[in-house]
């Protein structure tokens, strides 16, 4: 979470929110097909892509953020006892991955030096971080506040690769690859955020090809690399977002009945979300034998927002549970959660966002139950 100048934050955007169920079965990961033998094996770790839904600690020693307010208490309050790194009041999606597959905690790709530091996984996640590169933002007159964009994480990705390469042979990197989970967390919601700050859904809107196109060429890097398993989330309902909600007021027509949501920014998830499927299926006809998932967090989302009770939540699935402001959404950029003025909920399990911008470790917990289901 980057803390933004007073003079900046009306047009502030969010660092990220969260990710995903898996709505397509996954194909096992294999040891070794080379003679059409394939051994079933379990999944060895997690290599991950993102922004601050899925960053575990990059951004905490990253320049621009570290010392940011996820670095405070009560950030990690629930799970951890402490902040650690996480824009969360406690585990993302990505932990929860991680412990429902039993693999080890990868490590945050800004600590680690060594070949050894990696082997057993990799979160190359940033918050803050967008789908498109600052430049191509800037030249549509759009400003990103972390210089790091997915297009970064991949070339990390690839300086990984080559470090494991130098330390094992073929056969033995093959299946480093073979058995691990890519999880590439949601990415592009802080382009268009970026874009509405300006309340131009226009904007927004035709960034989306590019946004996409820019996931895709993450995901060919990762496959041509070795990768067998890779799930990707999709868009958030932007709509349903507390900042957003806050900084956004509009008349009745602007709101979605059923949830309370804007419309218009839901309007701008789905049409990602659908060029994100086509694209997913173009890459499976030109990559047979990889699983490429589509894990939907939209869904789920709205369905904790219209049906709170129905899944465990309280009865003001807009609001956050931390920062302060009052109203309906709890979010005022001066009093964000963790800075002078803020306070913290009783309960957040019962709350859906945590901050305003991310979910409560309940929330990422529901989000996520989908997509184990269909991994293990």
């Amino acid at each position: 979470m980057v803390p933004f100048p007073a003079s900046l934050l009306p047009a502030a955007v969010p660092l990220l929110l969260i990710i995903l169920l898996v709505a397509v079965e996954p194909q096992a990961a294999y040891a070794d097909d080379t003679d059409g033998d394939r051994d079933r094996m379990r999944y060895s770790r997690v290599f991950a892509f993102g922004n601050s839904l899925t960053d575990t600690g990059n951004a905490a020693v990253f320049p621009v953020t570290a010392g940011g307010p996820f670095t405070m208490p009560p950030y990690g309050e629930t799970f951890f006892g402490h902040p650690s790194g996480r824009a969360s009041n406690g585990r993302l999606i990505v932990d929860f991955l991680v412990e429902g597959l039993k693999v080890p905690q990868p490590t945050p790709y800004l600590t680690g030096r060594t070949a050894a530091d990696f082997l057993n996984g990799t979160n190359f996640a940033v918050g803050g971080a967008t789908a498109l590169d600052p430049a191509f933002l800037a030249s549509k007159g759009i400003m990103s506040f972390v210089p790091i964009s997915l297009s970064n994480e991949t070339s990390w990705f690839e300086n990984v690769v080559r470090l494991l390469k130098s330390s094992s042979d073929y056969d033995q990197h093959r299946k480093t690859m073979a058995s691990s989970v890519f999880y590439v967390g949601e990415i592009g919601v802080n382009d268009y955020f970026f874009a509405l700050s300006n309340n131009s859904v226009n904007v927004a809107a035709s960034l989306v090809p590019h946004v996409v196109g820019a996931i895709r060429s993450a995901l060919t890097i990762m496959i041509a690399a070795g990768a067998r398993t890779v799930a990707v989330s999709g868009m958030l309902p932007i709509g349903c977002e507390p900042q957003q909600l806050a900084l956004f007021p509009g008349g009745p027509g602007d709101y979605d009945p059923a949830t309370g949501c804007i419309a218009r920014f839901n309007e701008l998830a789905e049409l990602h979300n659908l060029a994100l499927k086509r694209m997913l299926g173009e890459l499976r006809l030109a990559y047979p034998g990889r699983s490429l998932l589509y894990a939907d967090i939209y869904r789920p989302v709205v369905s904790a927002v219209a049906s709170p009770a129905s899944y465990g939540f309280g009865d003001t699935p807009l609001a956050a549970c931390c920062g302060g402001g009052g109203g309906p959404y709890n979010f005022n950029f001066s009093t964000f959660c963790a800075t002078p003025g803020s306070t913290a909920c009783a309960d957040p399990s019962k709350f859906v966002s945590w901050d305003g911008i991310h979910f409560t470790e309940a929330a990422n917990r529901f989000i996520t139950r989908d997509m184990l289901k269909r991994l293990l």
